[in-house]
């Protein structure tokens, strides 16, 4: 092939690809939009104030001991449902019980102060430790929450009265003398069922 008819084809397919470039482009109008989302979780955070709830010494069968605690949602979700731990030990100084002295102290729980010489549920710390954490649901927190509208809101906080006793029971209850009992409790609080936002 002669150099005029390859300068010849070399600017024909030039010229062929240039058009087609060309015709492959258009203009037209155009706009865009965004969107943006964000999620942001909120929080649980319950709280017991005073963390010690009762401190005695020199009990005897027959006494009770009143007192009152907070419980407080310091977080930005209503806490709609409260399950409660029981744990308890038994320091038996004369290692002579025959008996759990858990089975001896009743707690009854008061719905506020107006009614403190009426418990709303009364059961033994030995009871309460086997129990599931949400039986006082029906016993006791949904009366309790029931008067709160059925929640603990977010920010607040509310005051709970529980008496202590130790049951004089009539008989010999000498085995007791110097022991102590640890009690521990511990608030699970949980979200209501979610909503449409």
């Amino acid at each position: 092939m002669s150099l005029k008819k390859k300068l010849g084809m070399g600017i024909a397919s030039a010229v062929m690809g240039i058009s087609l470039i060309g015709g492959g482009t258009f203009a037209y109008f155009s706009d865009t939009a965004e969107a943006n989302a964000k999620f942001a979780a909120g929080t649980l955070d319950l709280s017991v104030n005073p963390t010690t709830i009762v401190d005695v010494n020199n009990i005897k069968p027959g006494d009770t001991m009143l007192r009152s605690f907070k419980l407080v949602n310091g977080g930005s979700l209503d806490i709609a449902e409260i399950d409660l731990f029981t744990d308890y030990t038994v320091n038996d100084v004369k290692n002579n019980n025959s008996e759990d002295l858990g089975k001896h102290i009743r707690v009854n729980f008061m719905l506020n102060a107006d009614k403190l010489d009426f418990p709303v549920w009364s059961t033994t710390l030995h009871d309460l430790k086997n129990m599931s954490p949400d039986v006082i649901e029906g016993n006791f927190w949904s009366e309790w929450f029931a008067e709160r509208g059925g929640n603990l809101a977010a920010g607040t906080n509310d005051t709970l009265y529980v008496q202590y006793e130790f049951v004089d029971n009539g008989k010999d209850q000498n085995q007791f003398q110097g022991d102590s009992l640890e009690l521990k409790w511990t608030f699970d609080g949980m979200q209501g069922a979610g909503v449409a936002k």
